[in-house]
Formats: structure tokens, C-alpha cells, sequence
């Protein structure tokens, strides 16, 4: 079987290992120049990616950093502690170790898909460069701007959640020793209505986990109008992005208003951690679910219908979408047609588990009021 795989980021790369164990013949096309960015940094170890690991040779602990507490910080008084023993890696630890055991797997760089052509005996993809392919089979895993899905439905069904998470990735060597007191080893987390920050510690940028070398990572979620998605957006080069802003690429004015409101809004010692970073900003987007089985074509992840962050399971639900497709199409030989009904059972059942997390995620939201109360942070009435 020739399989093609749209995106290469996690879920794709796992497609590929999946894929590649029942004998498809796998090319990974990833429309990014390289994979230098961090693309949500922080992650939290899941039964789907420790699963996929252990079959790679790597352990959890390789990979990971132990933490031992959780704390939920307060604008006074003492922190609230209890034992919450977890497992934490980040993007680029996690993308180094799937894509390192990958071999002889084809990845092309610097490849926008831009037309689809499913037959009734193949799957033919066309490039913004003029590169065609043609395979067996195809898996959109281009995350939630996926052009698979466009192209295949003619929709775009993106809808902004009415708040956006700003992140930080920073050296752990950055951090005042107070900070560091405070933050080493522990889950820590504050929320009021319309606002929540959580930040952890994470492997280094080569993986590395010894205390002094590893990262703090951070992200803040906070309420923010749709009108001003546009104005955030806009880096300081005046380049527009659509899903992510990159380190550094916060504008003057947005980082000053940023900065103010962690000021008036955080806990001392987060308004340190806030100033001290690269801020990078995703705005949160829901798109519901569609068919993920379609022919020869299947969706993953992102690009099947998204889950909010705070589920902690965007990455593991993409890993299991793609071991429980590898096993609908285990022993399928081509020129045969597709497994229709095993690809039919197992787009119900993943669509069910997505539907069950997105639910999940909406439903955490809620509970500090993001997405479902006013504004916290507005550029236009700050400057007001």
C-alpha cells in the first residue's frame, strides 16, 4: 500500500509509524520550511504516546520531566499544594524522538498541498511547487486549518472559542532562584473568571532533563475579542499570521497591554515568569467534527474536529486515531478496494471518543468562564 500523509507534525509522524509497522509504503508532506518552532510546547504524557514510545525503544522517562506536586497559586496568601505525580515532555522532545526512528520514511519539506484528486482506484495529490503523487491511500493530518479537509468538503467550519492562549518557553536558567523555588517540580495554576495560567517544567531544547537545563514552559489563557484577533495577528515585521504568532513577534503595543494586565490580574510571581519570556500567542478555534472516513482518503487529529487544550489530549488523540487506522487497514493489499466497513467502524468510534473530549474540553472552559464571559484583554480598550 502507498500511502501519502498531509502534515508532518505529531500526528502525522505517528500516522507514518503506524503505517509504516503493516507494511505501507509512507511519504509524509509537510507544508512548513523546517521544524524549528515550538508548535504548543508543553505536553502532558498520555497512555496513546507512551504507548507509540514503548514501541519505539524509548521510555517515558526519557523523554519527560517528573513532577511530583500540583499547586494552585492565589494574588495572596500561601500556595495551595497536594501530590499529583505527572509526566511532562514538550513538541520538539516528543517530534526529535518520533521522527529520528522514522528510517527511510519520505518527508518533504515546503509542501502546501494544493488539489486532491480521489479515483475510484487511487489518490493523486498536487503541490504549490508543481510536485504530484499519487498513492493507495491518503491521511489528512494537516491539523485545524487542514487544506485535506477543505479540499474534500468545501468548508471551512473554524470557529473562534472567544479566547486565545499566549505561551512562554524559557530557559529554566532564566528564572530568579525564588522563581524557581517555587515553580521546580510542580504543576502551578491560577485562574480567575476569563483568565487561567498553568506553567511546568519540560525537557531542554535537545531533550535535555537535568535540573538547570531543562525549560519552563507557560501558557495564558485569557478572553479576548474577535475584532481584535486581527491587530494580535499582525507581527511586528507586519507579517499576518492565521493560527499562531511565533516567539518574539508579539507587537510593542500588544506586549505592553499583555504585560499591564498580568501587572494588574496574576500572581506576582507569573507576571515575572510573563516578563521575562518570548511570548507566542494561538488563538483557540473549535472546529466540530465531520465524516473522517471518506473513500480512500481518512482525517486525523486536528484535522478531523479539534479539542480544547485543557482536555491535555490534542496529541493522543491524534496518536490513537492513528494506531486504531493502521488497524482497519492491516492486511489490506491494493489493488483491492479499501476496507470500506472497517474504515466505517473505526471513523464512529473515534468520531464518539472526539465528540466525548471536545464536550470534556468545552465544559473545563466554562469553569473559568473562557470563552463565556467579556473581554480581559482588549488592545482597543486599553489604549481607550
Amino acid at each position: 500500500m502507498r500511502a501519502l500523509i498531509i502534515g508532518g507534525s505529531l500526528g502525522g509522524l505517528a500516522a507514518a509509524h503506524e503505517l509504516t509497522a503493516i507494511g505501507a509504503d509512507v511519504t509524509v508532506y509537510e507544508r512548513s520550511v523546517d521544524r524549528t518552532q515550538p508548535r504548543g510546547a508543553g505536553i502532558v504524557m498520555q497512555p496513546e504516546v507512551e504507548s507509540l514510545l514503548a514501541r519505539l525503544g524509548r521510555s517515558v522517562p526519557s523523554v519527560c520531566v517528573k513532577l511530583t506536586e500540583r499547586q494552585q497559586l492565589h494574588r495572596g496568601g500561601a500556595p495551595t499544594r497536594y501530590a499529583a505525580p505527572q509526566w511532562m515532555t514538550a513538541w520538539d522532545t516528543l517530534y526529535d524522538a518520533l521522527r529520528g526512528p522514522l528510517g527511510s520514511v519520505r518527508l518533504r519539506l515546503n509542501s502546501k498541498l494544493d488539489h486532491l484528486d480521489v479515483q475510484t482506484a487511487s489518490v493523486a495529490a498536487t503541490f504549490g511547487d508543481g510536485h504530484d503523487a499519487t498513492g493507495d491511500f491518503l491521511v489528512g493530518a494537516d491539523g485545524v486549518g487542514s487544506t485535506t479537509r477543505t479540499l474534500l468538503t468545501g468548508r471551512n467550519d473554524l470557529t473562534y472559542s472567544g479566547y486565545v492562549a499566549y505561551r512562554g518557553l524559557e530557559p529554566e536558567s532564566a528564572l530568579s532562584p525564588a522563581l524557581h523555588e517555587l515553580l521546580s517540580e510542580r504543576f502551578t495554576m491560577f485562574a480567575v473568571p476569563g483568565l487561567q495560567m498553568l506553567c511546568y517544567l519540560v525537557p531542554g531544547p535537545d531533550g535535555e532533563r537535568e535540573p538547570g537545563s531543562r525549560r519552563i514552559n507557560w501558557v495564558l489563557y485569557v478572553n479576548t475579542r474577535e475584532e481584535d484577533l486581527p491587530s494580535l495577528l499582525t507581527g511586528r515585521t507586519g507579517r499576518r499570521y492565521d493560527q499562531f504568532l511565533p516567539p518574539g513577534e508579539l507587537t510593542t503595543d500588544s506586549e505592553t497591554t499583555l504585560r499591564d494586565l498580568a501587572d494588574r490580574e496574576l500572581p506576582e510571581p507569573m507576571a515575572e515568569l510573563l516578563a521575562l519570556s518570548k511570548v507566542f500567542l494561538q488563538p483557540v478555534f473549535d472546529l466540530p467534527p465531520s465524516s473522517m472516513s471518506m473513500g480512500r482518503v481518512a482525517l486525523i487529529g486536528d484535522a478531523a474536529g479539534t479539542v480544547r487544550p485543557h482536555t491535555a489530549s490534542g496529541t493522543s488523540k491524534a496518536m490513537g486515531d492513528a494506531a486504531a487506522l493502521a488497524q482497519a487497514l492491516h492486511g489490506w493489499e491494493p489493488p483491492a478496494p479499501p476496507p470500506s466497513g472497517y474504515l466505517q467502524t473505526w471513523a464512529a468510534s473515534r468520531t464518539t471518543h472526539l465528540r466525548l473530549v471536545a464536550g470534556m474540553g468545552v465544559r473545563l472552559a466554562a469553569q473559568s468562564s473562557l470563552g463565556t464571559a467579556g473581554p480581559r484583554f482588549s488592545p482597543s480598550r486599553e489604549s481607550a
